[in-house]
């Protein structure tokens, strides 16, 4: 039997009371042995009752699930970052707070991993969602990337620099175009991710994107972008 690779999931969360809890739901419902993977949580300086949801998930399975709070908001690149590196998995993936996954999403993504050396990363397909769970559309990871759903060796993912903190916005981007110089990223067509749009998402802030996407072209040039 050949051994299991150990897998960390990290999960950022900033103000994520409302929606942290169906997230780790299903990450506490995956189709692999618990002693298989943890659970990393940065909660990044959150003002609202983050804490006290996370606090509802944390017994009994104290061994599974690992909190680190920021004392204050040091922003999303960062908090990875301070996740990836305390982590203990031979692999990672990164799920946010307001999203979840398929009870496979695990048992896949390593499978494929395990199963293809000469992989670096591999990511699954994912479907937009609204506030209310319904499923908006379906993505395909290798043509519409986002920063999630995307499992990494962990080894390589240090020795690519990890997220570069000064990037608030765009630091998939940026994280993939330097990893992509030294290593590949496979593609798993399968739904396994549930990506949720919601008026408080990121994504929503125009300016801010843009500004990033700037940033990204004045550091990489503008294939890094794209």
């Amino acid at each position: 039997m050949e051994p299991i690779h150990f897998t960390s999931v990290i999960v950022p969360a900033f103000n994520s009371e409302l929606f942290i809890g169906r997230c780790l739901r299903s990450l506490l419902h995956q189709s692999v042995n618990h002693d298989s993977f943890e659970i990393i949580i940065i909660d990044d300086g959150s003002q609202d009752r983050t804490a006290y949801a996370i606090s509802q998930f944390c017994d009994p399975y104290e061994s599974l699930i690992k909190v680190i709070t920021n004392d204050t908001n040091i922003g999303l690149p960062a908090s990875l970052n301070k996740g990836i590196l305390a982590s203990k998995g031979e692999y990672v993936v990164r799920v946010d707070s307001d999203d979840y996954v398929s009870k496979h999403f695990i048992e896949f993504l390593r499978f494929y991993l395990d199963s293809n050396e000469s992989a670096g990363a591999v990511a699954c397909d994912y479907v937009i969602i609204n506030e209310k769970e319904n499923i908006i559309s379906r993505f395909d990871a290798s043509k519409m990337p986002v920063g999630c759903g995307i499992m990494f060796h962990k080894k390589q993912l240090v020795d690519s620099g990890l997220y570069d903190p000064e990037f608030l916005c765009h630091e998939d981007r940026e994280l993939r175009f330097r990893f992509k110089k030294k290593y590949n990223i496979e593609h798993l067509r399968l739904p396994l991710y549930r990506y949720r749009e919601h008026k408080n998402g990121i994504s929503k802030n125009n300016e801010l994107m843009q500004h990033y996407k700037q940033k990204l072209i004045s550091k990489h040039g503008p294939k890094a972008a794209f």
